[in-house]
């Protein structure tokens, strides 16, 4: 391969590493993706538009695994949620995408109920911009078609799409808030931290201690939470940004043994998601290494 050649595809590598991660929730699967479509750009006619053939090139592959994911997460133990990465950084990855929201975990999460055509409609329209004749072409569909699986997704995730995200400074300053609280056990402060109807979800994959439903309700979530009293001093949390949103690093023993992303509405805490399978925490410890 030429230099030149070369450095066409590193400058699209992060926009190819947002699309896979976007369609596929997973890290490190969507880095297999963007080094098979590398190898195929090695390959490929050096006339062809770089973008395009490579936004559908990856677009493509994630579909493939997708269709296989969907049987491989029937038979997940557990929750399944999204692999955490950290974003914000000088090394965001995602940083050349204005469109944040659907970075989120509760987005990914929701994005697992729509077909992977839908998905790839959605995400290629709402986080990258692209017009309904550009996906049409990636897809080798029709255009009409395109607009079709768009409405579709649009309808299937209308009623739980969250629309408020707190400002930045805001969501750090309840994060310190909810962070001290919960290492310190206090009860009174978490209670005014909570919804009455917080929802706490938790991905252990079989490999690590984790309640394999949700955990539903102020006064539920909040024993879940007092349950981590009992591994102090053993306990470090510190704040991080993944997926666009306030989020703690659970350390145990100094070693990462989870990440928790919080989300906020009104000033209380209405979701948790917690992700302890090991398989899922690796990709963000290289981040950090």
């Amino acid at each position: 391969m030429t230099p030149e050649r070369l450095a066409r595809f590193e400058a699209n590598r992060r926009r190819l590493f947002g699309v896979a991660y976007r369609l596929l929730g997973e890290a490190s699967a969507a880095e297999d993706v963007v080094q098979d479509a590398y190898l195929r750009w090695e390959r490929c006619d050096s006339a062809v538009v770089p973008e395009a053939w490579l936004t559908k090139v990856v677009t493509n592959l994630c579909l493939d695994r997708l269709t296989s994911a969907r049987a491989q997460r029937e038979r997940y133990v557990g929750t399944w949620l999204p692999e955490p990465i950290l974003t914000g950084g000088a090394g965001d990855p995602l940083e050349v995408v204005a469109q944040r929201e659907l970075l989120s975990i509760g987005m990914l999460v929701l994005l697992e109920r729509l077909t992977p055509p839908e998905r790839a409609v959605f995400v290629l329209r709402e986080a990258f911009g692209h017009s309904h004749r550009e996906i049409a072409e990636v897809l080798d569909v029709t255009e009409p078609h395109v607009r079709q699986l768009y409405r579709r997704a649009q309808r299937h995730l209308a009623e739980e799409r969250r629309r408020f995200t707190p400002a930045p400074e805001q969501g750090e300053e309840l994060l310190k808030r909810f962070m001290a609280a919960t290492l310190a056990g206090d009860v009174a402060a978490l209670e005014r931290l909570l919804a009455d109807d917080v929802v706490a979800w938790a991905d252990g994959g079989g490999k690590a201690p984790a309640t394999r439903v949700a955990v539903s309700g102020r006064e539920q979530v909040l024993r879940h939470l007092l349950a981590l009293t009992r591994y102090a001093p053993r306990v470090r949390l510190e704040p991080e940004t993944v997926n666009g949103q306030p989020a703690l690093a659970f350390y145990l023993d100094d070693e990462l043994a989870g990440v928790t992303v919080v989300e906020f509405d009104g000033g209380r805490v209405t979701t948790i998601h917690a992700v302890a399978n090991p398989d899922k925490l690796a990709y963000l410890a290289q981040q950090k290494s």
